[in-house]
């Protein structure tokens, strides 16, 4: 979700709690289409402004493998198919004060892998921001070299996450640092993070919510699982969240300027049915849809590009084929 910072504690006011219900009542949130239960998340694309610095902390501090360079993208990944990748801007700006990148979440797949990436940050001598223990999953924050959010995470058993629609069985508490690393201590150390890493969920800055979730609820097909009035969380197959929204930077926020760090695009992939059925969706409510590999691409009200991929899709072919995409509002 996020760490408990003096930034996003409104997520956790009581005046928002009490909000909790504005965001899913009405006509359209009830008739909104589902995506698919099997939904899985692809390739994280940030922007950067020093491809070497960067390809170095994500191998060294994360525990990454580069799968491939070509000029100023790099792909890596832990074993499987891309994770991640990183597109260079050299002038690229500082992210301010407007819609984008909160974080995006590395989910492994026990909770010894996680001790082991905490491990890893300890020493590499890596800082973090925060680390929080939600109740549904444990979880590390920390910056990228460009400020860039990410979220280092386990998952608890499902049985354990409670009632997700009540904001308040999902913490957060502090996490165990000593604990969580304890069980792996011994051990020598890794090379890398394991082959079952792979992306959990992405977590965006935008203008409002109730515009985001006709956007990613009520078109898209996310189902509304947790609202705190200043940030609500969707997902599809009743995970806790594939998708994270918040209002933190302040209601009203604009789209990201043109050569800022931060989110390039993030990807998400569907059966061929489910694929046809959501670009249908997205002619019918008048959003356009860019050709994007063997899917396609389209932005929310605040610009940020999300691409639609078929599963299974080969991932080497997202430098190749789909190419680079300008931050920015629609044109």
């Amino acid at each position: 979700m996020g760490a408990r910072t003096a930034l996003d504690g409104a997520a956790l006011a009581c005046e928002d709690r009490c909000m909790v219900n504005d965001h899913r009542t009405g006509p359209a949130a009830a008739a909104a289409p589902l995506l698919p239960a099997d939904l899985a998340l692809g390739p994280v694309h940030l922007i950067v402004t020093d491809l070497d610095r960067s390809t170095s902390f994500y191998e060294r501090s994360i525990g990454l493998r580069l799968r491939e360079r070509d000029g100023d993208r790099a792909r890596l990944g832990a074993g499987g198919g891309d994770l991640l990748v990183l597109h260079e801007r050299p002038g690229a700006r500082p992210a301010g004060r407007h819609a984008g990148l909160y974080h995006f979440a590395l989910l492994h797949p026990t909770r010894g892998e996680l001790g082991r990436a905490a491990r890893r940050l300890a020493e590499t001598g890596t800082s973090i921001e925060g680390a929080s223990d939600h109740g549904i999953s444990e979880a590390i924050y920390l910056p990228d070299p460009d400020g860039n959010g990410i979220e280092l995470a386990a998952d608890r058993p499902r049985e354990r996450w409670g009632d997700l629609r009540d904001p308040t069985t999902i913490g957060p508490a502090p996490l165990d640092l000593p604990g969580l690393i304890a069980p792996v201590a011994a051990e020598e150390p890794a090379a890398g993070a394991g082959p079952g890493l792979r992306v959990g969920h992405l977590h965006l800055h935008v203008g409002d919510i109730a515009g985001a979730l006709a956007f990613y609820r009520d078109v898209v097909g996310f189902e509304l699982m947790t609202d705190f009035g200043s940030a609500a969380f969707v997902a599809a197959g009743g995970y806790h969240h594939h998708l994270g929204l918040n209002t933190w930077r302040g209601r009203g926020v604009p789209p990201a300027p043109d050569g800022a760090v931060g989110l390039e695009r993030w990807t998400v992939e569907l059966d061929a049915e489910a694929l046809a059925a959501l670009r249908g969706r997205f002619a019918a409510a008048g959003i356009a849809a860019e050709p994007a590999g063997g899917g396609f691409r389209v932005r929310d009200p605040w610009g940020i590009a999300t691409s639609f991929q078929p599963a299974g899709r080969d991932r080497r072919t997202t430098l190749g084929v789909e190419g680079p995409t300008a931050t920015g509002p629609p044109g």
